[in-house]
């Protein structure tokens, strides 16, 4: 039958969804440990200089500088070798003309010192006495207080997702708790008569679930919590009752299948009836997931995917995770992960539809290769096999073998 719907371009789409999003994002404060890949929503600021001490970055000898200059192997300096820089502690040896202290690296520099000498360009030629074989400048192998952080800086800027380097900065200022954005809960409803929970054998024209847990990891991936609604029959009343009452209890819903024009899809109409504005766009020039639907109900983002497996990965990663993302305060997705790779088949294209292929990365002779994976939207293991996807531009007729290619990881 004829399709009912006007297509927009995934970047038009999109924004008319960012546009009508208006609720305040909500905060938490929660321990530093716990905060990997959370969205900071206040700056930290530093209160005191890291290093907060002169240390050494080598095991050595702390030395005043002037007294290496000119050493060579041939020439070295000799220096008395006063006592040793214990770790953890302030030293109570100071450094004074043609005098050395024994330092392990991380160890706090000694009065008079300014510089340290690697253990590996010395030579004992008694107890008590060093020869220097290599001069040192001013600085040298010492970490200076502040040259990390000074007292004031912002460490990092609102809306920054945490990584795990991140972790042990704060840590290193002793900031053991982070105000974040709190991870929005994101209901999940499985819709169709055909549709089973996994865990049953399916009898003749049903179907397991595939796409809650396929969508429901692409929501933990973009820092998302997701709550299943369980599966849906097609009857319009039970869907409605079902989708109200979980959008309800979330911050955004998920409605798989039934976004296609047919007498049996009634996505549409349910979620008109879930808030204002409603239904936003129906229909996006991508191949798979073209009858996508977008809303926006009472400021909540709701998404209406087709049953397809492929069609639902492709349109959850382009439309639910950057809105996940934005929900938290980021303005863009964190861990894109795309690599070039050169194409092993020419790939024809409609030009005006933005299209996406699965493909496997393979090596030859050294160089990386994207090979397509071919297959129809409804077969979730074209995906399973797949490294990731390459997109083909909606002004493209296609694309030809041996042409570099940008692969988006999965």
């Amino acid at each position: 039958m004829p399709e009912l719907f006007t297509v927009s371009t995934p970047h038009a789409a999109l924004q008319k969804l960012f546009d009508h999003l208006s609720r305040p994002i909500a905060i938490e404060t929660i321990p530093t440990a716990a905060a990997l890949d959370r969205v900071l929503i206040e700056s930290p600021i530093a209160t005191s200089a890291l290093p907060a001490f002169a240390r050494s970055t080598m095991d050595g000898y702390a030395v005043r500088a002037a007294d290496t200059f000119g050493a060579s192997e041939a020439l070295p300096a000799y220096l008395t070798v006063m006592g040793e820089c214990p770790m953890g502690q302030a030293p109570t040896v100071e450094v004074r003309a043609g005098q050395a202290a024994v330092i392990h690296t991380g160890g706090m520099l000694p009065d008079g010192a300014d510089a340290v000498v690697q253990i590996e360009r010395t030579q004992k030629t008694t107890e008590t006495e060093i020869e220097v074989m290599r001069a040192v400048a001013p600085g040298e192998n010492v970490l200076q207080v502040g040259e990390d952080v000074k007292p004031g800086d912002q460490l990092f800027s609102t809306g920054h997702v945490l990584r795990p380097q991140d972790l042990g900065g704060l840590m290193a200022m002793g900031i053991t708790h982070v105000t974040v954005a709190r991870q929005p809960r994101v209901g999940t409803l499985a819709t169709g008569d055909e549709v089973i929970d996994p865990q049953f054998e399916p009898q003749p024209g049903q179907v397991r679930d595939v796409n809650t847990y396929s969508i429901s990891g692409i929501v933990t991936r973009a820092g998302g919590v997701a709550q299943s609604g369980g599966i849906i029959r097609d009857n319009f009343d039970a869907l409605y009752q079902a989708a109200k009452d979980l959008i309800d209890q979330s911050d955004a819903l998920v409605l798989s299948a039934g976004s296609s024009v047919s007498v049996r899809d009634m996505t549409s109409d349910v979620i008109e009836r879930l808030g204002k504005p409603g239904v936003l766009v129906h229909g996006v020039s991508i191949k798979p997931g073209k009858p996508t639907i977008l809303a926006v109900c009472d400021g909540k983002p709701v998404f209406g995917l087709p049953g397809n497996p492929v069609s639902a990965l492709v349109v959850g990663d382009l439309f639910i995770t950057p809105t996940l993302w934005r929900l938290q305060g980021c303005a863009r997705p964190p861990h894109q992960n795309t690599m070039k790779a050169r194409l092993t088949h020419n790939l024809a294209s409609v030009p005006g539809r933005v299209d996406y292929i699965q493909v496997k990365l393979i090596d030859r002779d050294g160089e990386v290769w994207a090979e397509p994976v071919f297959g129809k939207s409804n077969l979730i293991y074209t995906l399973v096999k797949s490294d990731g996807m390459m997109i083909i531009p909606i002004d493209a007729n296609g694309v030809a073998a041996g042409e570099m290619v940008e692969v988006k990881l999965f």
